[in-house]
């Protein structure tokens, strides 16, 4: 009965996905945590896989539901750190100097990026943290207008708690259907995908548009 928590769903996963579970049933919460902060630094591993499973296994017994929600909420405000320390260290001025060289940018551009993060970057930073990709895209414009440090990561372990502890919460309480929850999150991510692609199209015909005038 007591052999492997996530064991039984292994085999049906495979990839990063597989990685992630392997993780967990060697370290436990620390190692959905570690496999948290990685799914910020490369948003292509599926936390709505890993947070499931963490809170099955949480079901389980193999960790606790505190320290499932506990050590995920501590891998993501890792992760963005390390994000915020990229776009810190990189820096404006260099930043601009690319926006220049870029087709279809300009410091322009940039500078009204930066306006506009500059008035609604606490918000963006918080309610990020529950959007797929953004949530570690964000990090980085944060960094690069040196948002202060204790506030950045206030809104990130606030926001990043608020969805793992959702995404968790299900797989907890499905137990063995936490699939379900895979589900639920990935028709949410399509819909983001979606809007940011159409959004992305939308400023590349305007941007042809103004430099053909």
């Amino acid at each position: 009965m007591e052999t492997t928590a996530v064991a039984s769903t292994s085999p049906e996963i495979g990839g990063v996905a597989g990685w992630a579970v392997a993780l967990m049933e060697r370290l436990g919460g620390v190692g959905a945590g570690v496999a948290i902060a990685a799914e910020n630094l490369f948003p292509p591993i599926p936390s709505e896989i890993i947070l499931p499973l963490a809170g099955f296994a949480a079901a389980r017994g193999d960790m606790t539901l505190f320290e499932a929600i506990a050590w995920t909420t501590a891998g993501s405000v890792v992760g963005a750190l390390l994000l915020y320390l990229v776009g810190a260290t990189f820096g404006r001025d260099r930043l601009y100097r690319l926006a220049e060289r870029l087709p279809l940018s300009s410091a322009d551009d940039l500078a009204t990026s930066e306006a506009w993060f500059h008035r609604h970057g606490s918000k963006a930073v918080l309610f990020g943290r529950m959007i797929p990709v953004v949530r570690s895209l964000v990090s980085v414009p944060a960094g690069l207008q040196r948002m202060p440090i204790i506030r950045f990561v206030t809104l990130t372990a606030v926001g990043s708690a608020t969805w793992n502890s959702l995404l968790v919460l299900a797989g907890y309480h499905l137990g063995g259907q936490w699939e379900a929850v895979s589900g639920w999150a990935s028709r949410y991510q399509l819909v983001v995908f979606t809007a940011v692609g159409v959004g992305i199209a939308v400023w590349l015909v305007r941007r042809m548009r103004a430099r053909s005038a």
